[in-house]
């Protein structure tokens, strides 16, 4: 009943979670439900509004193997705690708003390109190591599926 209400409802805590089993007719303590995310391994993560909510392990499995194949670009509101996209040498330093680096690394990571190495995220700024030989330009296309970013950069 857990994982069918988080996969049709946005739950940003235990109480509301509590009340929507309750609804339900399942009483259930806050130790007791705790115990049973955490047995589910069913995580809080920040959403675009700067809110939290429950997801489910594995949830994003379509869009990480679409990411993966290339097959899906984002949207340019996909990331939209994006501020900046600078380089250096054959590193592109990505400016967020604080929360949003690692999930920017994730998703250009999952898609295991053939411009970017690998990536190294903070809390608002992920550096993304550029294979050699890769433009500038070359670069700010790959990123322009996960962010807004000005073609000519």
């Amino acid at each position: 009943m857990i994982i069918e209400l988080i996969r049709k409802n946005t739950i940003g805590s235990q109480n509301e979670l509590a009340e929507l089993l309750k609804a339900r007719g399942i009483n259930v303590t806050q130790a007791t439900l705790s115990r049973d995310l955490k047995l589910l391994k069913i995580t809080k993560v920040a959403n675009d509004m700067g809110n939290y909510m429950y997801i489910i392990p594995d949830t994003n499995g379509l869009q990480d193997s679409l990411l993966m194949k290339g097959q899906k670009s984002m949207t340019a509101n996909a990331q939209i705690g994006f501020i900046s996209l600078e380089y250096s040498g054959n590193f592109a330093v990505i400016k967020t708003r604080n929360g949003y680096a690692a999930g920017l690394a994730y998703d250009i990571d999952m898609s295991h390109s053939s411009e970017v190495l690998g990536t190294i995220a903070g809390a608002d700024t992920v550096f993304a190591i550029l294979r050699e030989g890769v433009s500038r330009e070359q670069a700010t296309a790959f990123f322009s599926r996960f962010m807004p970013v000005e073609k000519n950069q």
